[in-house]
């Protein structure tokens, strides 16, 4: 798997293939059966894989939280939901945001919130869920800073033969 520290490079010298590529599959590719080879390579690939060695994700975007987490978090880290707000969030129409690099990431690369971290972070790179055709430039842009989701690109790559189809 390609280091976290070289992801970023590694995508962009495969960005033209990778935007083929996603052409290729919505133009080729079974939304359930893609779904399914995204699962099983999620679930295989981050079976072993330390994201805490990595936090790519923490230091790239920036994480929105919706009220009912602010609710969770502030008393969790100490303050009131008001002083979580002014210090760590900025309001947008989605919710709240918390600008990268995330506040909560301590320097030997551990969530500060684990035990209560937001949906959008326990759940990235969101390759597990359904519709993964269509969001295929999201998964373009996460393999641009996840290992395991280059990875997963490069996999899907061979099993749907792509590189022999050019």
């Amino acid at each position: 798997m390609v280091d976290p520290s070289s992801v970023s490079s590694a995508a962009q010298k495969k960005e033209k293939e990778n935007y083929k590529f996603r052409t290729f599959l919505k133009n080729n590719a079974d939304c359930e059966e893609l779904d399914k080879h995204f699962a099983d390579l999620h679930d295989e690939l981050f079976l072993g894989y330390d994201c805490c060695k990595c936090n790519n994700c923490c230091r790239d975007y920036n994480t929105v939280l919706q009220r009912d987490e602010v609710c969770v978090i502030a008393p969790f880290v100490g303050m009131s939901e008001q002083e979580f707000i002014d210090e760590h969030l900025i309001q947008t129409t989605e919710g709240f945001e918390i600008e990268s690099p995330c506040h909560f990431l301590n320097e030997n690369g551990e969530c500060a919130i684990q035990e209560c971290k937001p949906l959008v972070c326990r759940d990235f790179p969101h390759t597990d869920k359904p519709d993964r055709l269509g969001s295929m430039l999201s998964v373009l842009s996460a393999a641009e800073i996840c290992p395991v989701v280059y990875e997963m690109m490069e996999r899907l790559k061979e099993i749907y033969r792509f590189r022999t189809r050019r």
